[in-house]
Protein backbone atom coordinates (compact mmCIF):
# COMPACT_ATOMS: atom_id res chain seq x y z
CA UNK A 1 0.00 0.00 0.00
CA UNK A 2 1.08 3.37 -0.63
CA UNK A 3 2.35 4.79 3.14
CA UNK A 4 1.26 8.01 4.43
CA UNK A 5 3.39 10.89 4.15
CA UNK A 6 4.69 12.93 7.38
CA UNK A 7 5.56 16.60 7.73
CA UNK A 8 6.41 18.21 10.84
CA UNK A 9 5.70 21.97 10.97
CA UNK A 10 5.56 25.27 13.26
CA UNK A 11 2.53 27.88 13.72
CA UNK A 12 -1.27 28.18 14.47
CA UNK A 13 -3.16 25.80 13.84
CA UNK A 14 -6.61 27.83 13.44
CA UNK A 15 -4.26 28.97 10.22
CA UNK A 16 -4.00 25.12 8.97
CA UNK A 17 -5.57 24.95 5.46
CA UNK A 18 -6.33 20.98 6.06
CA UNK A 19 -8.83 18.51 5.18
CA UNK A 20 -9.23 17.77 8.95
CA UNK A 21 -7.25 19.29 12.40
CA UNK A 22 -6.92 16.68 14.90
CA UNK A 23 -6.94 17.77 18.77
CA UNK A 24 -5.83 15.15 21.24
CA UNK A 25 -8.39 15.59 24.67
CA UNK A 26 -7.35 14.12 28.21
CA UNK A 27 -11.27 12.97 30.31
CA UNK A 28 -11.54 15.73 32.13
CA UNK A 29 -8.98 18.04 31.54
CA UNK A 30 -11.35 20.35 29.75
CA UNK A 31 -9.97 22.35 26.49
CA UNK A 32 -6.52 22.36 26.25
CA UNK A 33 -5.72 26.16 26.32
CA UNK A 34 -2.72 25.84 23.79
CA UNK A 35 -5.09 25.00 20.38
CA UNK A 36 -8.15 23.75 21.37
CA UNK A 37 -9.52 26.89 23.41
CA UNK A 38 -8.52 29.71 20.72
CA UNK A 39 -10.25 26.44 18.01
CA UNK A 40 -13.28 26.30 20.58
CA UNK A 41 -13.17 30.35 20.27
CA UNK A 42 -13.47 30.61 16.66
CA UNK A 43 -15.81 28.18 16.35
CA UNK A 44 -18.25 29.98 18.58
CA UNK A 45 -18.24 27.53 21.57
CA UNK A 46 -18.89 24.41 19.88
CA UNK A 47 -16.46 22.18 21.18
CA UNK A 48 -17.74 23.40 24.74
CA UNK A 49 -20.88 22.29 24.00
CA UNK A 50 -19.87 18.74 22.89
CA UNK A 51 -18.17 18.57 26.40
CA UNK A 52 -21.34 19.91 28.02
CA UNK A 53 -23.83 17.88 26.63
CA UNK A 54 -21.03 15.16 27.31
CA UNK A 55 -21.05 13.95 23.52
CA UNK A 56 -17.72 14.27 23.75
CA UNK A 57 -15.84 14.04 27.52
CA UNK A 58 -12.17 13.01 26.04
CA UNK A 59 -12.26 9.08 26.96
CA UNK A 60 -10.05 6.68 25.30
CA UNK A 61 -11.12 5.98 22.05
CA UNK A 62 -13.95 8.96 22.19
CA UNK A 63 -13.74 10.88 18.88
CA UNK A 64 -16.78 13.51 17.57
CA UNK A 65 -15.98 15.72 14.32
CA UNK A 66 -16.95 18.66 13.83
CA UNK A 67 -17.81 20.90 10.86
CA UNK A 68 -16.48 24.47 10.86
CA UNK A 69 -18.29 25.60 7.82
CA UNK A 70 -15.71 27.93 7.24
CA UNK A 71 -14.70 29.79 10.44
CA UNK A 72 -11.09 28.61 10.45
CA UNK A 73 -8.98 27.09 7.68
CA UNK A 74 -9.32 23.59 8.28
CA UNK A 75 -12.56 21.85 7.46
CA UNK A 76 -13.38 19.80 9.98
CA UNK A 77 -12.42 19.36 13.55
CA UNK A 78 -11.93 16.09 14.79
CA UNK A 79 -11.67 15.30 18.80
CA UNK A 80 -9.79 12.37 19.70
CA UNK A 81 -9.52 10.96 23.60
CA UNK A 82 -6.87 10.56 25.46
CA UNK A 83 -8.50 9.21 28.56
CA UNK A 84 -7.46 10.24 31.87
CA UNK A 85 -4.11 11.92 32.64
CA UNK A 86 -2.67 9.63 34.66
CA UNK A 87 -3.05 7.17 32.19
CA UNK A 88 -1.79 8.38 28.86
CA UNK A 89 0.89 6.23 27.96
CA UNK A 90 2.88 5.88 24.52
CA UNK A 91 0.60 3.05 23.78
CA UNK A 92 -2.06 5.30 24.70
CA UNK A 93 -1.07 7.69 21.81
CA UNK A 94 -0.47 5.53 19.18
CA UNK A 95 -4.47 3.96 19.62
CA UNK A 96 -5.84 7.22 20.03
CA UNK A 97 -3.85 8.27 16.24
CA UNK A 98 -4.99 4.72 14.95
CA UNK A 99 -8.86 6.06 15.69
CA UNK A 100 -8.13 9.11 14.35
CA UNK A 101 -6.66 8.25 11.15
CA UNK A 102 -9.69 5.85 10.58
CA UNK A 103 -12.31 8.62 11.58
CA UNK A 104 -10.47 10.74 9.06
CA UNK A 105 -10.43 8.25 5.92
CA UNK A 106 -14.34 7.81 7.17
CA UNK A 107 -14.83 11.36 6.15
CA UNK A 108 -13.05 11.07 2.64
CA UNK A 109 -10.53 13.34 4.03
CA UNK A 110 -7.04 13.33 2.46
CA UNK A 111 -5.23 15.47 4.65
CA UNK A 112 -4.93 16.68 8.43
CA UNK A 113 -3.23 18.24 11.07
CA UNK A 114 -2.66 16.88 14.69
CA UNK A 115 -1.47 19.06 17.21
CA UNK A 116 1.18 17.27 19.31
CA UNK A 117 -0.02 16.98 23.06
CA UNK A 118 1.23 18.80 25.45
CA UNK A 119 1.01 15.72 28.26
CA UNK A 120 4.66 13.87 27.81
CA UNK A 121 4.27 10.32 29.57
CA UNK A 122 6.79 9.33 32.35
CA UNK A 123 10.18 8.34 30.94
CA UNK A 124 9.16 9.24 27.30
CA UNK A 125 10.52 12.53 25.27
CA UNK A 126 8.73 14.11 22.65
CA UNK A 127 10.76 12.01 19.91
CA UNK A 128 9.13 8.82 21.59
CA UNK A 129 5.60 10.83 21.39
CA UNK A 130 5.89 11.69 18.08
CA UNK A 131 7.15 8.26 17.10
CA UNK A 132 3.98 6.69 18.71
CA UNK A 133 1.89 9.15 16.97
CA UNK A 134 3.54 8.42 13.82
CA UNK A 135 3.16 4.61 14.18
CA UNK A 136 -0.54 4.78 15.07
CA UNK A 137 -1.78 7.00 12.35
CA UNK A 138 0.40 5.11 9.81
CA UNK A 139 -0.77 1.13 11.21
CA UNK A 140 -4.25 2.70 11.49
CA UNK A 141 -4.36 3.75 7.87
CA UNK A 142 -3.55 -0.18 6.74
CA UNK A 143 -5.58 -1.70 3.86
CA UNK A 144 -4.27 -4.36 1.80
CA UNK A 145 -6.31 -4.24 -1.56
CA UNK A 146 -4.13 -6.35 -3.46
CA UNK A 147 -6.32 -8.89 -4.56
CA UNK A 148 -9.22 -7.09 -5.03
CA UNK A 149 -10.86 -6.33 -8.98
CA UNK A 150 -11.57 -2.38 -7.37
CA UNK A 151 -8.28 -1.74 -6.06
CA UNK A 152 -9.19 1.52 -5.75
CA UNK A 153 -12.44 0.74 -3.63
CA UNK A 154 -10.73 1.63 -0.25
CA UNK A 155 -9.81 5.70 0.35
CA UNK A 156 -6.44 6.38 1.04
CA UNK A 157 -5.35 9.34 3.48
CA UNK A 158 -2.41 11.26 1.49
CA UNK A 159 -0.52 12.80 4.52
CA UNK A 160 -0.74 13.90 8.18
CA UNK A 161 1.25 17.08 9.75
CA UNK A 162 2.66 17.05 13.24
CA UNK A 163 1.94 21.07 14.79
CA UNK A 164 4.75 21.94 17.06
CA UNK A 165 4.23 24.88 19.20
CA UNK A 166 7.68 26.52 18.76
CA UNK A 167 11.03 25.44 16.84
CA UNK A 168 12.62 24.24 19.70
CA UNK A 169 10.58 21.26 19.56
CA UNK A 170 11.32 20.73 15.18
CA UNK A 171 14.56 18.29 16.07
CA UNK A 172 13.15 16.01 18.31
CA UNK A 173 10.00 15.95 16.46
CA UNK A 174 11.24 15.13 13.09
CA UNK A 175 13.84 12.28 14.80
CA UNK A 176 10.82 10.82 15.78
CA UNK A 177 9.00 11.26 12.62
CA UNK A 178 11.69 9.72 11.04
CA UNK A 179 12.14 6.69 13.23
CA UNK A 180 8.16 6.20 13.60
CA UNK A 181 8.16 5.93 9.58
CA UNK A 182 10.51 3.31 9.85
CA UNK A 183 8.86 1.36 12.24
CA UNK A 184 5.54 1.56 10.81
CA UNK A 185 7.12 0.68 7.38
CA UNK A 186 8.66 -2.47 8.10
CA UNK A 187 5.32 -3.54 9.92
CA UNK A 188 3.20 -2.65 7.50
CA UNK A 189 5.69 -4.33 4.56
CA UNK A 190 5.22 -7.67 7.09
CA UNK A 191 1.59 -7.61 6.75
CA UNK A 192 1.92 -7.28 3.08
CA UNK A 193 3.92 -10.75 3.00
CA UNK A 194 1.63 -12.16 5.52
CA UNK A 195 -1.20 -11.12 3.50
CA UNK A 196 -0.52 -12.83 0.40
CA UNK A 197 -1.75 -16.09 -0.12
CA UNK A 198 0.98 -19.03 -0.02
CA UNK A 199 0.93 -19.80 -3.63
CA UNK A 200 2.00 -16.33 -3.96
CA UNK A 201 4.27 -15.90 -1.29
CA UNK A 202 6.72 -18.95 -1.61
CA UNK A 203 10.03 -19.76 -0.26
CA UNK A 204 11.25 -18.38 -3.60
CA UNK A 205 9.11 -15.50 -3.30
CA UNK A 206 10.94 -14.71 0.23
CA UNK A 207 14.24 -15.06 -1.47
CA UNK A 208 13.23 -12.48 -4.15
CA UNK A 209 11.99 -10.01 -1.19
CA UNK A 210 15.27 -10.36 0.69
CA UNK A 211 17.40 -9.66 -2.55
CA UNK A 212 15.37 -6.27 -2.86
CA UNK A 213 16.08 -5.08 0.72
CA UNK A 214 19.91 -5.92 0.18
CA UNK A 215 20.04 -4.20 -3.15
CA UNK A 216 18.07 -1.15 -1.71
CA UNK A 217 20.22 -0.94 1.20
CA UNK A 218 23.41 -2.04 0.50
CA UNK A 219 23.64 -5.28 3.16
CA UNK A 220 25.23 -8.92 2.47
CA UNK A 221 22.77 -11.60 1.26
CA UNK A 222 23.78 -15.55 1.44
CA UNK A 223 21.07 -17.68 -0.19
CA UNK A 224 22.04 -21.72 1.10
CA UNK A 225 19.88 -23.75 -1.29
CA UNK A 226 19.09 -27.62 -1.19
CA UNK A 227 22.58 -28.81 -2.17
CA UNK A 228 24.26 -26.72 0.57
CA UNK A 229 21.85 -27.52 3.57
CA UNK A 230 22.56 -30.92 2.64
CA UNK A 231 26.49 -30.49 2.50
CA UNK A 232 25.85 -28.84 5.87
CA UNK A 233 23.49 -31.36 7.33
CA UNK A 234 20.85 -29.23 8.21
CA UNK A 235 17.89 -32.86 8.54
CA UNK A 236 15.48 -31.09 10.34
CA UNK A 237 14.97 -27.95 8.14
CA UNK A 238 15.38 -30.56 4.91
CA UNK A 239 12.96 -32.93 6.73
CA UNK A 240 10.14 -30.58 6.67
CA UNK A 241 10.61 -29.49 3.34
CA UNK A 242 10.32 -32.61 2.21
CA UNK A 243 6.86 -33.27 1.94
CA UNK A 244 6.77 -29.62 -0.69
CA UNK A 245 7.35 -29.49 -4.51
CA UNK A 246 8.54 -25.92 -2.71
CA UNK A 247 12.20 -26.26 -2.37
CA UNK A 248 13.50 -24.59 0.71
CA UNK A 249 15.69 -21.50 1.03
CA UNK A 250 17.97 -20.45 4.03
CA UNK A 251 18.48 -17.06 3.64
CA UNK A 252 21.21 -14.94 5.03
CA UNK A 253 21.67 -10.90 5.86
CA UNK A 254 24.39 -9.09 7.06
CA UNK A 255 24.86 -5.53 8.22
CA UNK A 256 27.55 -3.70 9.04
CA UNK A 257 27.31 -1.00 10.73
CA UNK A 258 28.91 -1.00 14.09
CA UNK A 259 32.05 1.29 14.45
CA UNK A 260 33.92 -1.04 14.48
CA UNK A 261 33.42 -3.82 12.06
CA UNK A 262 34.77 -6.53 14.34
CA UNK A 263 31.90 -6.11 16.90
CA UNK A 264 30.01 -9.11 17.66
CA UNK A 265 26.70 -9.12 15.91
CA UNK A 266 23.03 -9.09 17.10
CA UNK A 267 21.33 -12.17 14.81
CA UNK A 268 17.36 -12.33 14.39
CA UNK A 269 16.21 -15.98 13.53
CA UNK A 270 12.61 -15.45 12.27
CA UNK A 271 10.30 -18.74 11.66
CA UNK A 272 9.56 -18.76 7.95
CA UNK A 273 6.83 -21.50 6.89
CA UNK A 274 5.20 -19.91 3.53
CA UNK A 275 2.32 -22.65 4.16
CA UNK A 276 1.76 -25.11 7.17
CA UNK A 277 -0.68 -27.78 6.97
CA UNK A 278 0.78 -29.36 9.58
CA UNK A 279 2.38 -32.12 7.22
CA UNK A 280 1.44 -35.82 7.86
CA UNK A 281 0.33 -34.97 11.13
CA UNK A 282 -2.46 -32.71 9.31
CA UNK A 283 -4.07 -29.68 10.80
CA UNK A 284 -8.22 -29.60 11.07
CA UNK A 285 -9.65 -27.73 7.76
CA UNK A 286 -11.08 -24.91 10.48
CA UNK A 287 -9.09 -21.55 10.08
CA UNK A 288 -5.58 -23.46 8.28
CA UNK A 289 -6.00 -20.66 5.49
CA UNK A 290 -4.34 -18.32 8.34
CA UNK A 291 -1.27 -21.03 8.27
CA UNK A 292 0.03 -18.61 5.24
CA UNK A 293 1.25 -16.30 8.45
CA UNK A 294 2.78 -19.07 9.17
CA UNK A 295 6.34 -17.23 8.12
CA UNK A 296 5.39 -14.25 10.33
CA UNK A 297 8.77 -14.41 12.32
CA UNK A 298 10.93 -14.61 8.94
CA UNK A 299 8.89 -11.46 7.41
CA UNK A 300 10.07 -9.70 10.26
CA UNK A 301 13.50 -10.03 10.80
CA UNK A 302 13.89 -8.96 7.47
CA UNK A 303 11.57 -5.94 8.25
CA UNK A 304 14.04 -5.87 11.23
CA UNK A 305 17.01 -5.25 8.83
CA UNK A 306 15.45 -3.25 6.03
CA UNK A 307 14.55 -1.05 9.29
CA UNK A 308 17.98 -0.88 10.89
CA UNK A 309 19.95 -0.21 6.93
CA UNK A 310 18.06 2.36 6.42
CA UNK A 311 17.90 4.02 9.69
CA UNK A 312 21.96 3.02 9.86
CA UNK A 313 21.59 2.27 12.84
CA UNK A 314 25.47 1.78 14.62
CA UNK A 315 25.45 -1.68 15.37
CA UNK A 316 26.34 -5.26 13.47
CA UNK A 317 23.39 -7.52 12.62
CA UNK A 318 22.44 -10.74 11.18
CA UNK A 319 19.28 -11.81 9.97
CA UNK A 320 18.35 -15.56 9.37
CA UNK A 321 15.50 -16.73 7.42
CA UNK A 322 14.90 -20.64 7.55
CA UNK A 323 11.81 -21.04 4.55
CA UNK A 324 10.46 -24.09 3.53
CA UNK A 325 6.15 -24.96 3.19
CA UNK A 326 5.05 -28.01 5.43
CA UNK A 327 3.19 -30.23 3.52
CA UNK A 328 1.73 -33.92 3.27
CA UNK A 329 3.06 -36.02 0.14
CA UNK A 330 4.96 -39.15 -0.60
CA UNK A 331 8.35 -38.44 0.44
CA UNK A 332 7.36 -36.18 3.24
CA UNK A 333 8.78 -36.62 7.09
CA UNK A 334 6.83 -39.43 8.85
CA UNK A 335 5.65 -39.73 12.51
CA UNK A 336 8.46 -41.65 14.31
CA UNK A 337 11.10 -40.24 11.54
CA UNK A 338 14.36 -39.39 12.92
CA UNK A 339 16.34 -36.19 12.01
CA UNK A 340 19.86 -34.96 12.31
CA UNK A 341 20.48 -31.64 13.32
CA UNK A 342 23.24 -29.24 12.06
CA UNK A 343 24.31 -29.42 15.63
CA UNK A 344 24.89 -33.09 15.47
CA UNK A 345 22.10 -33.71 18.15
CA UNK A 346 19.09 -36.44 16.95
CA UNK A 347 15.32 -35.46 16.85
CA UNK A 348 12.56 -38.23 17.12
CA UNK A 349 10.05 -36.43 15.28
CA UNK A 350 6.34 -37.41 17.14
CA UNK A 351 4.60 -34.44 15.76
CA UNK A 352 5.03 -33.41 11.76
CA UNK A 353 2.98 -30.23 12.96
CA UNK A 354 5.49 -29.65 15.45
CA UNK A 355 7.97 -27.96 12.53
CA UNK A 356 8.77 -24.91 13.53
CA UNK A 357 11.39 -26.10 16.61
CA UNK A 358 12.64 -28.51 14.01
CA UNK A 359 13.82 -25.65 11.23
CA UNK A 360 14.44 -23.64 13.98
CA UNK A 361 16.68 -25.97 15.25
CA UNK A 362 18.98 -25.55 12.70
CA UNK A 363 18.99 -22.23 12.00
CA UNK A 364 19.74 -21.74 15.75
CA UNK A 365 23.16 -23.70 15.38
CA UNK A 366 24.11 -21.78 12.40
CA UNK A 367 23.45 -18.45 14.04
CA UNK A 368 25.93 -19.75 17.15
CA UNK A 369 28.89 -19.79 14.73
CA UNK A 370 28.76 -16.05 14.46
CA UNK A 371 29.59 -16.05 18.01
CA UNK A 372 26.24 -13.91 18.78
CA UNK A 373 26.26 -10.70 21.49
CA UNK A 374 22.35 -11.44 21.84
CA UNK A 375 20.50 -14.08 20.20
CA UNK A 376 16.88 -13.30 19.33
CA UNK A 377 14.57 -15.96 17.46
CA UNK A 378 10.90 -15.18 16.75
CA UNK A 379 8.53 -17.40 15.94
CA UNK A 380 4.79 -18.64 15.85
CA UNK A 381 5.27 -21.69 17.55
CA UNK A 382 2.85 -23.13 19.62
CA UNK A 383 -0.81 -23.20 19.68
CA UNK A 384 0.16 -23.33 23.42
CA UNK A 385 0.92 -19.73 23.63
CA UNK A 386 -2.77 -18.83 22.88
CA UNK A 387 -4.23 -20.78 25.42
CA UNK A 388 -1.62 -19.36 27.81
CA UNK A 389 -1.80 -15.76 26.92
CA UNK A 390 -4.22 -15.23 25.17
CA UNK A 391 -3.72 -12.17 22.57
CA UNK A 392 -2.03 -9.34 24.29
CA UNK A 393 1.21 -10.66 24.80
CA UNK A 394 4.11 -12.11 23.59
CA UNK A 395 5.30 -15.18 24.76
CA UNK A 396 9.26 -14.63 25.99
CA UNK A 397 11.34 -17.28 27.20
CA UNK A 398 15.38 -16.59 27.23
CA UNK A 399 18.82 -17.61 28.79
CA UNK A 400 20.30 -14.44 30.09
CA UNK A 401 18.59 -11.30 32.42
CA UNK A 402 20.11 -8.30 30.60
CA UNK A 403 19.00 -9.58 27.03
CA UNK A 404 15.59 -10.23 28.81
CA UNK A 405 15.08 -7.34 30.48
CA UNK A 406 15.93 -5.21 27.35
CA UNK A 407 13.63 -7.09 25.08
CA UNK A 408 11.14 -6.18 28.02
CA UNK A 409 11.69 -2.35 27.85
CA UNK A 410 11.21 -2.07 24.18
CA UNK A 411 8.46 -3.71 24.12
CA UNK A 412 6.74 -1.90 26.60
CA UNK A 413 7.78 0.80 24.19
CA UNK A 414 6.97 -0.64 21.17
CA UNK A 415 3.71 -1.46 22.34
CA UNK A 416 4.30 -4.93 22.07
CA UNK A 417 4.55 -6.59 25.35
CA UNK A 418 6.13 -9.85 26.61
CA UNK A 419 5.39 -11.44 29.54
CA UNK A 420 8.34 -13.88 30.70
CA UNK A 421 7.52 -17.95 31.03
CA UNK A 422 9.75 -20.44 32.81
CA UNK A 423 12.92 -22.23 30.99
CA UNK A 424 13.13 -25.29 33.92
CA UNK A 425 15.34 -28.33 32.89
CA UNK A 426 12.75 -30.10 34.61
CA UNK A 427 10.71 -29.98 31.92
CA UNK A 428 12.83 -31.52 29.41
CA UNK A 429 12.16 -34.67 31.33
CA UNK A 430 8.65 -34.56 28.44
CA UNK A 431 10.84 -34.11 25.21
CA UNK A 432 12.81 -37.68 26.41
CA UNK A 433 13.17 -39.95 23.30
CA UNK A 434 13.75 -43.81 23.59
CA UNK A 435 15.53 -44.12 20.69
CA UNK A 436 17.40 -40.24 20.01
CA UNK A 437 18.64 -37.41 21.97
CA UNK A 438 15.17 -35.46 22.48
CA UNK A 439 11.61 -35.86 20.76
CA UNK A 440 10.24 -32.83 18.91
CA UNK A 441 7.04 -33.05 21.12
CA UNK A 442 6.48 -33.18 25.30
CA UNK A 443 2.72 -33.66 25.16
CA UNK A 444 -0.15 -31.10 26.67
CA UNK A 445 1.51 -29.43 29.69
CA UNK A 446 3.44 -26.68 29.39
CA UNK A 447 3.74 -27.24 25.24
CA UNK A 448 4.68 -23.35 25.15
CA UNK A 449 7.87 -24.16 27.60
CA UNK A 450 8.80 -27.43 26.23
CA UNK A 451 9.14 -26.09 22.11
CA UNK A 452 11.09 -23.57 23.99
CA UNK A 453 13.38 -25.71 26.14
CA UNK A 454 13.87 -27.78 22.87
CA UNK A 455 15.09 -24.00 20.87
CA UNK A 456 17.38 -23.77 24.27
CA UNK A 457 19.80 -26.86 23.23
CA UNK A 458 20.76 -25.21 20.45
CA UNK A 459 21.40 -21.96 20.89
CA UNK A 460 24.72 -22.03 22.16
CA UNK A 461 25.74 -20.73 25.28
CA UNK A 462 25.22 -17.61 24.10
CA UNK A 463 22.65 -14.19 25.08
CA UNK A 464 19.46 -15.57 24.02
CA UNK A 465 15.71 -14.60 23.77
CA UNK A 466 12.98 -16.94 22.27
CA UNK A 467 9.48 -15.06 21.45
CA UNK A 468 6.69 -17.03 20.70
CA UNK A 469 4.09 -14.53 18.84
CA UNK A 470 1.60 -17.35 17.86
CA UNK A 471 -0.92 -15.39 20.56
CA UNK A 472 -0.40 -12.32 18.44
CA UNK A 473 0.47 -12.56 14.72
CA UNK A 474 -3.50 -13.00 13.79
CA UNK A 475 -6.67 -10.47 14.96
CA UNK A 476 -9.86 -11.67 14.53
CA UNK A 477 -11.15 -8.00 14.49
CA UNK A 478 -9.98 -4.70 13.60
CA UNK A 479 -8.52 -2.58 16.42
CA UNK A 480 -7.17 0.79 17.09
CA UNK A 481 -4.09 0.37 15.25
CA UNK A 482 -4.35 -3.18 14.33
CA UNK A 483 -6.18 -4.80 11.12
CA UNK A 484 -8.27 -8.09 10.89
CA UNK A 485 -5.80 -10.44 9.92
CA UNK A 486 -1.95 -10.66 10.09
CA UNK A 487 -0.63 -7.92 12.59
CA UNK A 488 3.27 -7.89 12.32
CA UNK A 489 3.18 -7.89 16.30
CA UNK A 490 6.63 -8.16 17.03
CA UNK A 491 8.15 -5.89 14.37
CA UNK A 492 8.44 -3.04 16.35
CA UNK A 493 9.39 -4.83 19.26
CA UNK A 494 12.42 -5.84 17.14
CA UNK A 495 13.72 -2.55 15.65
CA UNK A 496 12.96 -0.79 18.67
CA UNK A 497 15.22 -3.14 20.72
CA UNK A 498 18.17 -2.74 18.04
CA UNK A 499 17.09 1.10 18.39
CA UNK A 500 17.40 1.44 22.25
CA UNK A 501 21.17 -1.05 22.33
CA UNK A 502 22.26 1.88 19.97
CA UNK A 503 21.46 4.64 22.11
Amino acid sequence: MKIMQVNVKVGRVDKDATDVLVLLQCEGAGLSQDDAAPIDHALGGALTELLKSKEFEGKAAETALVHTHRKISAKRVLLVGLGKTTSVGLDTIRQALGYAVKRVRQAKAATFTVTVPAIVPKGASPSDVAQAMVEGAVLGSYQFNDYRSERGAGHDVDSMTLSARDKAELRDLSEGVRRGTATAEATIFVRDLCNHPSNVMTPARIAQEAKAIAKDTGVTLKILEQKDMEKLGMGALLGVARGSHEPPKFIILEYRGARKKDDRPVVLVGKTVTFDTGGISLKPAENMEHMKADMTGGAEVLAAMRAAARLKLPLNLVSILPTTENMPGGRAMKPGDIVTTLSGKTVEVQNTDAEGRLILADALAYAARYKPAALIDIATLTGACVVALGQFAVGMFGTDDTLKESVRKAGVRAGERVWEMPLWDEYFEQLKSDVADMRNIGGRGGGMITAALFLSKFAGDWPWVHLDIASTDWSERERAYLPKGPTGIGTRLLIQYLMDRTQ
